[in-house]
């Protein structure tokens, strides 16, 4: 009988992909159904290589810590599957008895477990999958969310809210600041920045999500007549942000791909503030927050951290009860108040597919915020931005 459920997490961590992590084990272990909780090394490339761990030899309390640990206790891949790899697999869960199996990832987990299930469904095999949402990209249709967005968003809030003052105080040294976020082809992560903004002189003072291009030309415009009319200028750019010729505006390791033909990115916010110091003899400064920003436990979402657990609960319980080839999804009710519900959405639905920001919830230039995307974002944020005092400066006559 192939009764063991395994796990794996799969893509660029987050703050709370353990959180998810932890819901699979501890749903596991409540079902009399499921004989053992493995946990493969690695995603699915340490299941090829056979680095399984028995998950039932944890000490108690450090499951429990998993809650709140970042990043991804089991380790993480980005591997798309080779010819013959899916067969391979197949057998190494026949191996170690696995019938059902959870994986934690986004866009190109959700492809690996859809193949996985496809050929198990072909062959007979009794291997049922359900891939348990993680990105902090939110760019995963049909949910409407992702477990790891609502913690990057309350960092990139915070941290804006932060550089806004930093770069105020130093106007007369560096009055210029691009602050480069992630998101790969999505503007979630770059719009969040602007949720700690409350007028004219917050933070940030022009906004660049993948959606919109950037004419350089335009761009100094901009800047410049925000540094004339404030004093100085925050800008944020998205990693992926293009030219109005669809060309990335940082540049790029063109031969460097992952597995699943995603470019590795660099540094926009370098070339632009080089730019601006070069055409408006401003001095300029750039902060990439890189990794930090996905995975930095201090700015955890409440709210994610709880949604991500139960979504690795729900998974469970999806997989002891029949589904295989789905995603958990969360919904959200309508209602006066916010609260999260989970479902249930085909993987054929999910993998290699992206959600950019709607219409209705795209920033301006000068970073404002349509009400429906504060309404949508601030219930994922698990409690209010920082307060920060602006002295009124009543000089002494």
């Amino acid at each position: 009988m192939l009764t063991r459920l395994l796990v794996g997490q799969s893509g660029g961590p987050t703050a709370v992909i353990n959180s998810s992590l932890l819901g699979v084990i501890d749903a596991a272990f409540d079902q009399p159904g499921v004989s053992g909780v493995l946990g493969s090394i690695d995603g699915i490339t340490g299941l090829l290589a056979g680095k399984v761990i028995d998950l039932g030899q944890e000490e108690p309390t450090t499951l429990r810590a998993l809650y709140r640990t970042p990043s991804a206790a089991l380790g993480s891949c980005r591997y798309k599957l080779q010819e013959g790899d899916t067969d391979r697999l197949l057998t190494r869960f026949r191996d170690f008895q696995v019938g059902y199996f959870a994986y934690i990832g986004g866009n190109d987990s959700a492809d690996t477990a859809h193949r996985l299930a496809q050929r198990a469904a072909e062959i007979g095999q009794p291997l049922r999958v359900i891939v348990v949402p993680k990105t902090i990209d939110n760019d995963l249709p049909i949910t409407d969310h992702c477990p790891g967005y609502g913690s990057i968003a309350r960092f990139v809030a915070a941290a804006l809210q932060s550089v806004g003052r930093d770069t105020e105080t130093m106007h007369d040294v560096d009055p210029v600041k691009i602050v480069e976020v992630m998101g790969r082809n999505a503007g979630w992560v770059a719009a969040a920045s602007a949720l700690g903004k409350r007028d004219e002189f917050d933070p940030p003072h022009l906004l660049y999500p993948p959606e919109r291009r950037l004419d350089p030309d335009q761009f100094l415009a901009e800047v410049e007549a925000v540094y004339r009319r404030i004093g100085h200028c925050v800008v944020v750019v998205a990693e992926t942000v293009r030219t109005p010729d669809g060309e990335l505006v940082g540049t790029s390791d063109q031969d460097i791909r992952d597995s699943f033909g995603h470019q590795r990115l660099s540094e926009p916010a370098r070339k632009l503030s080089t730019l601006i110091a070069t055409k408006l003899g401003l001095r300029a400064r750039y902060d990439r927050p890189g990794t930090i920003q996905r995975m930095l436990t201090p700015f955890q979402s409440e709210v994610d951290l709880s949604e991500a657990y139960n979504a690795g609960r729900h998974a469970v319980g999806a997989l002891v009860g029949g589904q295989t080839d789905q995603m958990v999804t969360l919904l959200r009710p309508a209602g006066p108040h916010y609260r999260c519900e989970f479902d249930l959405t085909p993987l054929s639905a999910i993998a290699n597919q992206e959600k950019l920001l709607p219409p209705e919830f795209f920033p301006s230039v000068d970073a404002i915020l349509p009400q429906a995307f504060r309404d949508y974002a601030e219930p994922l944020l698990g409690g209010p931005l920082p307060e920060h005092a602006r002295l009124k400066r009543v000089y002494v006559g």
